[in-house]
């Protein structure tokens, strides 16, 4: 499983191809076997569209507008405060009896969220 710092949810800035530019929150990404194959489906970003059939009584039939999937190379994180795009970074902190691992903007060093807390043996 390859592990990626964008999640589900993040807001994020298109940074090469024709999409060029657009921001957005990832409503999917999506994993293959191939590590290097990576894609992510952004909100009004890359629409694509799509001739469907009609089946009786189940779907109508015509041509509808789908977000496609982009490579995860082509986005980055795009902070909303700041207004500008920025590189995404994780770290392991110790408070008290508790370890926390925790994604941080790199240009800033604000916390984004945290991934998981610990209880320290």
């Amino acid at each position: 499983m390859v592990k990626t710092k964008l999640k589900k949810g993040d807001t994020v800035i298109v940074i090469a191809g024709k999409e060029k530019g657009k921001v957005g929150k990832i409503k999917q990404i999506i994993r293959n076997s191939d590590p290097n194959k990576v894609r992510v489906v952004i909100e009004g970003v890359n629409i694509g569209k799509k001739h469907i059939k009609h089946i009786e009584g189940i779907q109508e039939g015509g041509i509808v507008e789908i977000e496609r999937p982009i490579h995860i190379s082509n986005v980055m994180y795009y902070d909303e405060k700041n207004k500008q795009r920025v590189r995404i970074g994780i770290r392991i902190k110790e408070e008290g009896n508790k370890i926390i691992k925790e994604r941080y903007n790199k240009k800033t060093g604000e916390t984004i969220d945290t991934i998981w807390e610990k209880e320290k043996k």
